[in-house]
C-alpha cells in the first residue's frame, strides 16, 4: 500500500465514523459495509467483505444509542481491512488466515474507540454551551461554526481510533504472525466457522425470544450436520 491508499482509508474511517451517531446515519457505519467499502477503495472489496461478515454478527446487538458507548465496531472493521491488505502482503500472507488474524487483533483495539468517543462528546458539551451563547447573542454564523466543529470532533475521534488500530495492530501482527500463522492455517475453516457461531450466540443473547437456547442448539447442530455431509 502507498501513502494515497492510507489517505483513502482515513477518509473512509471519518465518513463511516460520522455515520455512527453524528451525521445522516445511512448505515455505512455497519462493519459489513464499512469493511467492504474500505476494501473497495484499496482495491480488494472481497477481503473487506470477508472481514465485515465476521464482525457484523458480533456487534448487531450493541448500538451507540443514547449514553451507551460500545467499542467502535466501525473502525475495527476499517482497521482490520487495512491490516489485512497492508501487513499481509508484506509478510507473504493472504486469504482467510490473514483475515482471521487481522480481525482477532483489531477487535480488542476497538476499546480505544470508547476513549476517543468520550473525548469527542466532552468537546461537544463545551461547544453546545458556546453555541447556546452564540444563539442568545444572535450570532448565527457562530452557531453554525460550533455545529460544524461538533461534526469535526467526531470525525477526528474516528480517525484517531482507526489510526491506533492500524499502528498497534501492525506492530502486533508483525510480531505474532510468524508464530501463529501455522496454527491459524491448520485450524482453517474451523476457526472461521467458530467466529460465525460466536457471533450468532451474541446475537441470540440480545433478542427477546423464548427458547433462544434451543434455537441456538438447533442452528449449531444443523451447521455441524451440513459440514459433516460435505
Amino acid at each position: 500500500m502507498v501513502v494515497g491508499d492510507y489517505l483513502l482509508a482515513g477518509i473512509v474511517a471519518m465518513l463511516t465514523g460520522l455515520d455512527r451517531v453524528a451525521l445522516v446515519q445511512i448505515m455505512i457505519s455497519r462493519p459489513l459495509v464499512a469493511a467492504t467499502l474500505t476494501g473497495w477503495v484499496l482495491g480488494s472489496p472481497l477481503v473487506g467483505m470477508e472481514i465485515g461478515m465476521l464482525l457484523e454478527l458480533l456487534w448487531l446487538g450493541r448500538l451507540p444509542v443514547g449514553a451507551a458507548i460500545p467499542p467502535d465496531d466501525t473502525q475495527v472493521a476499517v482497521g482490520a481491512t487495512v491490516l489485512a491488505l497492508s501487513v499481509g502482503p508484506t509478510l507473504g500472507l493472504s486469504g482467510m488466515p490473514v483475515v482471521i488474524l487481522s480481525v482477532l487483533i483489531a477487535i480488542p483495539l476497538g476499546k480505544f474507540g470508547q476513549v476517543f468517543d468520550r473525548l469527542a462528546r466532552h468537546v461537544n458539551d463545551r461547544l453546545a454551551v458556546s453555541g447556546h451563547t452564540a444563539l442568545m447573542a444572535g450570532d448565527i454564523a457562530g452557531l453554525e461554526r460550533n455545529h460544524l466543529f461538533g461534526l469535526i470532533s467526531f470525525a477526528f475521534a474516528s480517525l484517531a481510533t482507526a489510526l491506533v488500530i492500524v499502528l498497534v495492530g501492525s506492530f502486533v501482527l508483525y510480531s505474532v504472525a510468524p508464530v501463529l500463522i501455522g496454527a491459524v492455517q491448520e485450524a482453517g475453516l474451523s476457526l472461521h466457522y467458530s467466529l460465525i457461531m460466536v457471533g450468532a450466540a451474541v446475537l441470540l443473547g440480545t433478542i427477546n425470544v423464548n427458547r433462544s437456547a434451543s434455537l441456538f442448539c438447533a442452528a449449531f447442530t444443523g451447521t455441524m450436520l451440513v459440514l459433516w455431509l460435505k
